[in-house]
Order: C-alpha cells, then sequence, then structure tokens
C-alpha cells in the first residue's frame, strides 16, 4: 500500500556494491509519495562523502563491501552526524554481526531476503526515531546472549582454518607451538558448540564472528 505523504518525503541514500540491489531499491522508492532516493555508493568510503555531501535522513548500508566495510562506514558516518540514521542490509541473521553493527551506530538491521515485504516501514520507522530489529535476528541475538564470546586471537586462527591452513601452519603464521593452536582450537569448539573445524567455520560465517 502506498503511504500518503504527510510532510517532507524522506530523503534516502542507499549503500551496496551490486547495482541490481541498489537499482531495484530505487524502484521501490520511487513509487513512494513519502520518499526520496537522493543518492547512491557502492563501497564504504563512497558512502561516508556521499553522506556528507546529501545529508540523507535514513542510509541503507551493506556490510560487506571491497574497501572500507559497512561496518567502517557506519563509524565514521557516526563520528561525523552522531543523529545518522542507518539500516545495515545483510544476508546474515548472525548475532555476532548485527551486535557490532548496532554497536557501531546502526538503527535497523534488515535481512535482503525480506526487503520486498519490510523495506518500507522499515525506512519510516527508523526516520520516526524507533530502532528497527526483525524477530530472527533478535532470537539469534537473545539465544546466543551469554555464550562466552571468541577471543581475537581465537578468531584469527579461526580465519585461518576457514583459509584451509593445518595446525602447523597456523602455528607458523601466528609464532605458536601446536600445542598453544590445539587449545586454541578446543576453546574455539567449546565456544561454539560444535565437533570439528568445518562445523566451526560454518557457525562462525553464519553467526558473523567470520567471513568467508
Amino acid at each position: 500500500m502506498t503511504a500518503a505523504p504527510t510532510g517532507p518525503q524522506i530523503r534516502v541514500l542507499v549503500v551496496d556494491d551490486h547495482p541490481m540491489l541498489r537499482e531495484g531499491v530505487a524502484a521501490v522508492l520511487a513509487l513512494q509519495p513519502d520518499m526520496v532516493l537522493v543518492g547512491e555508493a557502492e563501497n564504504g568510503a563512497e558512502a561516508v562523502t556521499r553522506h556528507r555531501e546529501l545529508r540523507p535522513d535514513v542510509t541503507l548500508m551493506d556490510l560487506q563491501m571491497p574497501g572500507m566495510s559497512g561496518l567502517e562506514a557506519i563509524e565514521a558516518i557516526r563520528a561525523e552526524v552522531p543523529a545518522a540514521r542507518i539500516v545495515v542490509l545483510t544476508t546474515y541473521a548472525g548475532d555476532v554481526q548485527a551486535l557490532r553493527a548496532l554497536k557501531a551506530g546502526a538503527t535497523g538491521y534488515l535481512l535482503k531476503s525480506t526487503l520486498r515485504r519490510e523495506l518500507l516501514d522499515t525506512i519510516r520507522n527508523v526516520h520516526a526515531g524507533r530502532r528497527q530489529l526483525q524477530p530472527e535476528v533478535a532470537h539469534e541475538i537473545a539465544i546466543h546472549a551469554i555464550d562466552e564470546a571468541l577471543s581475537e586471537r581465537e578468531i584469527h586462527v579461526l580465519r585461518l582454518v576457514a583459509a584451509g591452513r593445518a595446525n602447523k601452519q597456523i602455528a607458523w603464521d601466528l609464532s605458536l607451538s601446536e600445542d598453544t593452536v590445539k587449545a586454541h582450537l578446543k576453546s574455539i569448539f567449546a565456544k561454539l558448540d560444535v565437533a570439528d573445524r568445518t562445523h566451526a567455520v560454518t557457525v562462525a560465517a553464519r553467526r558473523g564472528v567470520i567471513e568467508i
């Protein structure tokens, strides 16, 4: 349903490295009398520049982009404009990634799979000053709220595991003993509640601990 305009249009900036997604969002916004697309960006650095130039009411921000990531862009924009309203667009419902984005200053978190039915309401709600967090994401955050987080060293080890490194190679890369690497892996498995390296990488990627 098309909303009736009740005042100035909501000025939207969309940031994503996929042209088709930007075009799709533009097409949807073009049908809304209370919204206008004021600009686009395809990476984090460009997003910061465009936000500075355009001062949009709401920014739609992808997280995984080449160069400066969406997370870094959110932090940079909020440093310049603390009241900036930014909605994350992502493929993943992972709790770790969502918490990072919210702590960085995102005011909304929207799965790309739900854009068709939830994009417009999310933009309006965030513009009105409300936070928007989808139930799937909130559920992931809730069920892992008391989990012990992986340390930075454990995340580094896990990234190397995801890259296909054997324990001996990881030990060499990080200037550790193999026994220390094995101890880190044991701790990683316990924290992620998994039994092997492959499952650890899969779970960590799904939750946003690492990117693969």
